[in-house]
């Protein structure tokens, strides 16, 4: 009896390797009690002991930040590098990572200066009823100095910190979740074989995905507090103590789906054969099977597929949904990789298991869940993926055993300063993701 030839059965007795992980991973720094004018004043005043908040404040601090950076580098003999306008930084600070990794220490392997756009606090002066003047704080977008700290951690491979030199001083974090799981697998003695940003081989290929697994906010918390109280930041020790710290969010994840064949041949038989099948996977219709969603007429956003050659001569097939993006391509010629990039992480739990099996919409994640989500309307069902959205990690959280809750609950919390509406424990997603 004929029967339907599906995606395993072609799969069946080829792939060597089928690993998914989490892959580059950007976070924004942020001081949250910086936000508003009032909290500057607050700052400059109440904290900093200055009778007069004035901007001027502002270029003073950004001077002692910038004298810090650059005594930082000379008495560690670290390079200084000046970027140009769209240049490939990470090309250019390659030869240092490699340098500083060869030490097999932690350490900065180069300081990266730029002039960038960034949201910063400037004022406009006015004058008072009896003209007196006053100044009046407000965010815009200047063109500011940007130091890049390119770092070799010994836990986390090559990452970097991107700190702006002006008031609030906005930072960026960049890890990489493989190069991560790579120096675990190295401690554990697992034996494997690199891919580029992958990998090709392993041992024990379920003991390699258990370790892919245990990467989550907490681990990546650690990594950031650590390096941000190393590093000659603009805030100090009384700061910090005062509450004046960054704080981490999610600003742009990747996530993968890396399957590796037994021979080159029969990965490129299968991507030619995907390719030729997801032309219209782009359709509205197809998008809300993958990513779970009804897509109406009055829905937002541009939905195609796109067809782009690499650099190295293969083929890129590009999903588009809202503020994401999947991508299929043959990796080094014998691994098909599916990537997730999710550029609005608040809505990275509309990713479901089931979406990556259908009719070879192959996206990277399985585990659903990456984070807080948006409340649902009345008078529906309540998924726990989508409560109430707060930080996924953050100083004063705690784990469901401190706040009192039974074991395993999922559930904790962050106390409020003082009881008012909403204190309380709130509902916690139990995905990998909000996993400490």
């Amino acid at each position: 009896m004929a029967r339907v030839i599906t995606v395993n059965d072609v799969l069946d007795g080829h792939v060597a390797l089928d690993i998914e992980c989490l892959d580059r991973i950007y976070l924004n720094a942020y001081v949250p009690i910086l936000q508003t004018s009032s909290q500057v004043v607050a700052f400059l005043s109440g904290h900093l002991g200055f009778p007069f908040p004035s901007p001027a404040l502002f270029r003073q601090m950004g001077d002692r930040f910038r004298r810090s950076v650059m005594a930082f580098a000379e008495a560690n003999d670290i390079p200084w590098v000046r970027f140009d306008k769209d240049q490939a930084k990470l090309e250019v600070m390659q030869p240092h990572l490699a340098r500083q990794a060869g030490t097999g220490r932690s350490g900065v392997a180069a300081i990266g200066v730029a002039q960038e756009f960034q949201r910063v606090w400037t004022a406009s002066e006015g004058k008072t009823s009896t003209g007196t003047p006053r100044w009046s704080f407000y965010k815009a977008d200047r063109r500011v100095t940007c130091y890049y700290f390119y770092l070799w951690d010994a836990g986390f491979g090559p990452a970097f910190i991107k700190v702006c030199a002006w008031f609030p001083y906005p930072a960026k974090i960049w890890v990489n979740g493989h190069e991560w799981v790579k120096r675990q697998a190295e401690r554990a003695g697992l034996g494997f074989t690199a891919l580029s940003n992958g990998f090709a081989a392993c041992d024990d290929p379920a003991a390699l995905q258990a370790i892919c697994d245990r990467l989550g906010p907490g681990t990546i918390n650690v990594f950031t507090q650590r390096w941000l109280h190393r590093l000659p930041l603009p805030f100090t020790t009384r700061d910090h103590d005062a509450g004046y710290w960054w704080e981490v969010s999610m600003r742009q994840v990747e996530v993968s789906r890396t399957i590796v064949f037994d021979a080159p041949r029969h990965a490129r038989g299968f991507f030619e054969a995907l390719v030729a099948d997801n032309l219209d996977i782009g359709r509205p219709h197809n998008v809300e099977i993958i990513f779970a969603r009804k897509i109406r007429r009055d829905t937002k956003g541009v939905f195609r597929t796109a067809i782009d050659r690499r650099d190295n001569g293969g083929v890129l097939v590009n999903v588009f949904y809202k503020h994401s993006r999947i991508k299929q391509y043959l990796k080094d010629g014998r691994a098909m990789r599916i990537e997730t990039v999710v550029n609005a992480p608040r809505k990275a739990h509309t990713f479901e298991p089931t979406c990556a099996r259908r009719r070879l919409k192959l996206t990277g994640w399985r585990a659903g869940c990456l984070g807080p989500g948006r409340p649902r309307r009345a008078g529906r069902q309540r998924d726990p993926c989508r409560e109430p959205r707060r930080r996924a990690w953050g100083p004063g959280w705690r784990l469901d055993q401190q706040a009192g809750w039974p074991a395993g609950s999922g559930f904790r919390y962050r106390p409020d300063p003082a009881p008012g509406p909403g204190t309380g424990p709130t509902p916690r997603c139990a995905g990998s993701w909000c996993e400490s």
